[in-house]
């Protein structure tokens, strides 16, 4: 073999299972190093250079548990799949939270292990394309981290929860985990849990043969399968049905799924990414969400932060808006005037990155592409300062401002617990209404009132 073939260490103490990995290997055309122990894997470690790291969970004088976390301190950059007893997800599980990028169940099925490997190998090609996460604009602390935590997390094949709220990008970091691993060549499908009939779920997700069911004209693949050998993106994946988080779990687990009138089952090799602007915990804690589930598709979490929580980002996220609009309208991007610079600075975003994206679009089309000053922004129907958003976040109460009235005072603490409800329900008025702990009829009235009334197109 060439000085180029790709090295692979196969640690496991089971002389059997560790003859036949590195069989497979070599009809690969890989190279093979084999170890029989944690001692054994460090010292190989410490004396050569590898490509891929296999290794079991059990290895007679430690762990691959410890053997990842000396992988983490002495050869950071090379994936690590782990080997586990058949049906031990918790094991698993805390294997790829230590940073294995994936797991292969015993029995091992060849194909499988075949795929892992070449996914493996994937991994150490992605460093050519890390200059997409320049997609990911902002240097506030709190972006800094991210991007770095999407680094590492694009080189695991875990199932990743990215919380965050409505509009603030969840999308955008699940594309870009997909963009900068393995994975990248193959589909990324994005799909809203909460856009779905219920009724139509099962099919949508996992297909169906023509006639299984009225409407069934055609055969129909469904999205798992879609997805195959890429990444399935489940959006607002706290929206699902308890009968179907029943179904996704199966599918997750057996990396297989059954289209509906079918007999039989088809393998899929892809991985899972979800998100949800609720908080999935407190869904679980309140009996909307299996736990079981729970803790399969949250091995490891992201947090995209609220853009209120980064203002120093606005400015040059504002520039970035801007050059993306002015090149799809092939216009001259317009200036921005310091007054509404500030302005921008100082709104509490209750609909985040998409919200400014509206605001910047419809300033660009007031203007004229000219100047955006601050009345091209209307920022005032439904603004509250970022303070006071801040304070109610860890409820403290805000102050009343010298010059205010305490009537207005009051009303203004009520826009904004108001509005609040409105942004968590996507406003819808009922929903609101009962968060708020009154009727829809109190809330229309207060709607009218505070001038925050708009058709929703929702009725009583």
């Amino acid at each position: 073999m060439s000085a180029d073939t790709p090295h692979i260490l196969v640690v496991d103490d089971e002389a059997d299972l560790r003859e036949l990995l590195v069989i497979t290997i070599g009809r690969m055309k890989l190279k093979a190093t084999a170890a029989e122990s944690l001692a054994a894997a460090k010292k190989a470690l410490d004396e050569q250079t590898f490509n891929l790291c296999l290794t079991d969970m059990n290895l007679g004088d430690g762990t691959g548990l410890e053997l990842l976390q000396y992988i983490s301190r002495h050869c950071p950059e090379m994936p690590t799949a782990v080997i586990t007893a058949y049906g031990s997800m918790e094991t698993a599980t805390d294997a790829m939270k230590f940073g294995a990028y994936d797991f292969i169940a015993k029995p091992i099925a060849l194909d499988r292990l075949r795929q892992l490997i070449e996914d493996g190998l994937g991994i150490s090609n992605a460093e050519d394309h890390l200059e997409e996460e320049d997609n990911l604009i902002g240097e506030a602390p709190s972006m800094v981290a991210l991007k770095a935590q999407v680094r590492k997390l694009a080189r695991s094949q875990a199932p990743i929860y990215i919380s965050g709220e409505s509009g603030s990008g969840k999308e955008r970091i699940a594309r870009l985990i997909h963009s900068l691993g393995p994975r990248r060549e193959k589909p990324f499908v994005a799909v809203n849990c909460g856009a779905i009939p219920s009724e139509l779920m099962e099919s949508e997700f996992f297909g169906h043969r023509k006639g299984a069911f009225t409407g069934a004209v055609e055969d129909r693949k469904g999205i798992f399968r879609e997805a195959d050998g890429g990444t399935l993106f489940l959006d607002e994946v706290a929206d699902l049905p308890l009968h179907m988080q029943v179904k996704l779990l199966r599918a997750i687990q057996e990396k297989s799924v059954r289209p509906v009138g079918e007999t039989r089952e088809f393998q899929v090799n892809l991985r899972i990414l979800s998100a949800t602007h609720r908080d999935l915990a407190q869904e679980m804690t309140e009996g909307r969400f299996r736990q079981d589930l729970f803790y399969r598709l949250n091995v490891i979490e992201a947090h995209v932060p609220p853009l209120r929580d980064r203002q120093e980002d606005i400015p040059v996220l504002v520039e970035h808006i801007l050059k993306r609009l002015s090149a799809a309208w092939e216009i001259v991007p317009p200036t921005v005037s310091a007054s509404a610079m500030m302005a921008l600075e100082e709104y509490a975003y209750p609909g985040n990155v998409r919200e400014l994206e509206n605001t910047l679009e419809r300033a660009v089309t007031l203007c004229d592409g000219k100047e955006i000053n601050e009345e091209h922004l209307c920022l005032q129907a439904n603004s509250f300062p970022a303070k006071a958003v801040a304070n109610r976040e860890t409820n403290i109460p805000p102050e009343r401002p010298l010059n205010q009235s305490l009537e207005d005072f009051l009303q203004e603490i009520e826009r904004q617990e108001i509005l609040k409800a409105l942004d968590l329900t996507h406003w819808n008025r009922t929903a609101a209404a009962k968060k708020l702990g009154m009727t829809f009829r109190s809330l229309r009235y207060r709607l009218k009132k505070l001038d925050l009334d708009r058709d929703t197109g929702e009725s009583e």
